[in-house]
């Protein structure tokens, strides 16, 4: 990798994933196995509105056959710029780029070196009445790209992870007719009900601020650098936000970010988000679909299984099938695979999805080579370590149950006994509970697998576990808290955490191969306490994300939600843990606890209220879950 390379891939957070992005295979031997291979042309492409694009293309020096064009739109940047400057590699791995496509990297409408105006989450023309948006975008470059680039076999693939997802899931809505198979990875889909910036309405603080204070300056003109970072001068996260204040105090930083300061200036899930969920556009879609993502992405895991979910309510005839393995924010593109923290997978995972998966699909669609029959759900079960091929996601064989919490912090699939009872704490802003034990200035991409030990000796954290499981239990799909609480204040977040102990004696064998420093101990993983999922609900959207509404302080009020589906195994001699609590910080902004928009909330709005969870047989709290066994015959 290049110093600017490097010094660049520090700077960008995670989310910003592109053709730069190092693949999970052996890479090609770099620059001069590219440049050996491929023959580059920078060109810009005009737009029905007269505004043209900046679009590298890479095109095999065999000329003996005809390609497919392999798309990428993006706002991160084609990155090598210049005629003669060639990356790494092409594609999303390796075996793509040996076997042959003609690749295009676009920077998109306003962004780097692309003419015209840059919009977040452009919405569609539908909603917008504009006489552009990203997909017809995508129909132009496809219509010029066949055209004027010689030796293409009429056929074209369009592929992104995180923003360029984004693109690609509004690119197959494109009705361009060369547009035979798409990948939307991880895309980006809402950025109030649950990707990258909120989960139902709280702000995802560290993540958005760190993104947006660098992405979202303005580009007067055309450009080549990225824009300067910011610099918090400690890598002490939990300190630095905390000593920043009230949500809406992060506008000194962002006077020239728009984005961010119309982010605050819209506190519910107004027309201005809703504007920007593509969801209800997703009908009719053309070409196959291949949605990839993470158990274990930290920022668009909501929109890879809502991207999944709402093409098979809203367009049956397509195409589409979906992957989930075990990986961060696009590491089945960035890493092996094989574990994430402490926690071991097994195998590299990475590797044979872009071999057997990825490849496979893009060669059928666009090369009509024959492929192995791929499954509607190719998804891999954590905890048990394998994948799984099924003919429906969530499968059709898991049965619903419900996690129950119980007196005395018990957790059982029976509903609590009469009588039951209820927990409280107190919740103090001043003093919130971290999200990790030990937090970064961002948000790290292994604190969805991270011990949580040290959260549950808080005494404003609720601890509820089963006994040691006499058998292994699978759960498969969405989870649903389900919370009579009460509190003295007008609002209060609630968080909801399920958790796989670990024996006390447990070794994971992996780990003396791993590298890892928890190897000098003796049982490095005994009594780990992972997080399978964890989710918030904003207290003031229980009913609706657009209408916030205050609690009534002590009057026992009911607040249910969906989290995002899980594929685990709780193995034999585990416990199934629900931690409950009200900060995780600052992962998460901080609620003052009194009903008002959050982000015009000054210091002396921020109170401490007592809580109150409720476990009787008249307010059975709890989560609801897919008990999987797939044995039985699925569900007709």
């Amino acid at each position: 990798m290049s110093l600017i390379r490097a010094l660049r891939a520090a700077l960008v957070p995670v989310l910003l994933l592109g053709a730069a992005s190092a693949p999970a295979q052996d890479a090609a031997a770099g620059p001069a196995e590219v440049r050996a291979q491929y023959t580059k042309r920078e060109v810009q492409i005009p737009m029905r509105d007269g505004v043209k694009l900046f679009t590298a293309i890479y095109t095999p020096k065999d000329t003996t056959r005809t390609y497919p064009f392999l798309l990428q739109r993006t706002p991160y940047s084609v990155y090598p710029y210049g005629a003669d400057a060639f990356p790494e590699h092409l594609g999303p791995s390796a075996p793509f780029q040996k076997e042959g496509f003609i690749f295009v990297y676009q920077d998109v409408r306003g962004r780097m070196m692309s003419e015209g105006e840059f919009v977040n989450m452009r919405p569609q023309r539908a909603v917008s009445g504009a006489a552009v948006d990203e997909s017809t975008d995508t129909y132009d470059t496809l219509d010029w790209l066949l055209k004027h680039v010689e030796g293409n076999n009429g056929r074209a693939g369009q592929w992104g992870i995180s923003y360029p997802g984004f693109y690609t899931a509004v690119g197959m809505l494109s009705g361009h007719p060369a547009l035979k198979a798409v990948s939307p990875e991880a895309p980006i889909t809402d950025w109030f009900a649950g990707d990258d910036f909120h989960r139902n309405g709280a702000l995802w603080l560290p993540h958005a601020f760190n993104f947006m204070v660098s992405f979202g300056q303005p580009r007067p003109k055309p450009t080549a650098e990225w824009p300067r970072p910011f610099h918090h001068g400690t890598s002490d996260g939990y300190g630095w936000f905390l000593r920043l204040g009230p949500t809406g105090d992060t506008r000194q930083y962002t006077k020239d970010v728009p984005f961010w300061n119309e982010m605050l200036d819209h506190p519910d899930y107004d027309a201005f988000w809703q504007a920007r969920n593509p969801r209800p556009q997703l009908k009719d879609v053309k070409p196959a679909v291949l949605t990839v993502g993470g158990w274990f992405d930290a920022e668009n895991l909501y929109g890879t299984l809502q991207v999944f979910k709402t093409l098979g309510r809203q367009s049956p005839a397509t195409d589409s099938r979906l992957v989930m393995g075990p990986w961060f924010h696009g590491g089945w593109e960035r890493s092996k695979g094989d574990h994430l923290g402490p926690v071991q997978f097994g195998a590299d995972t990475s590797s044979w999805f872009q071999t057997e998966v990825l490849f496979h699909f893009f060669m059928q669609h666009l090369k009509e080579a024959k492929a192995p029959a791929l499954a509607k759900a190719t998804v891999f079960e954590t905890g048990a370590n394998r994948w799984r091929q099924l003919e429906a996601w969530p499968p059709k064989q898991a049965r619903e149950a419900k996690l129950y919490l119980q007196p005395e912090g018990g957790l059982s699939l029976a509903p609590p006994a009469p009588g039951g009872g209820a927990d409280s704490f107190s919740s103090d802003p001043a003093k919130p509970v971290p999200f990790t034990e030990q937090v970064a200035i961002g948000m790290p991409k292994d604190y969805m697998v991270a011990d949580q030990r040290f959260a549950g000796r808080r005494p404003d954290v609720l601890v509820f576990q089963t006994e040691p499981l006499a058998e292994d239990l699978t759960l498969a799909g969405p989870l649903r808290p389900e919370l009579f609480v009460a509190t003295t204040g007008t609002d209060a977040d609630w968080v909801v955490k399920l958790i796989d102990v670990y024996p006390d004696d447990f070794h994971n064998p992996d780990f003396r191969e791993s590298g890892l420093p928890w190897d000098r101990t003796p049982n490095p993983m005994g009594g780990y306490q992972q997080l399978v999922r964890g989710e918030v609900m904003r207290g003031k959207f229980r009913d609706s994300l657009s209408t916030p509404a205050p609690f009534v302080p002590g009057q026992p009020t009911r607040v249910a939600w969906s989290m995002n589906d899980i594929f685990h195994t709780f193995k034999k001699g585990h416990r199934v843990m629900v931690q409950v609590q009200s900060t995780w910080f600052p992962l998460m902004d901080r609620n003052p606890q009194v009903f008002m928009d959050i982000n015009k909330a000054k210091a002396g709005d921020y109170q401490k209220a007592t809580h109150t969870v409720f476990h009787d047989a008249a307010r059975p709290s709890g989560v609801s879950v897919g008990l999987l066994d797939l044995a039985r015959p699925p569900r007709q």
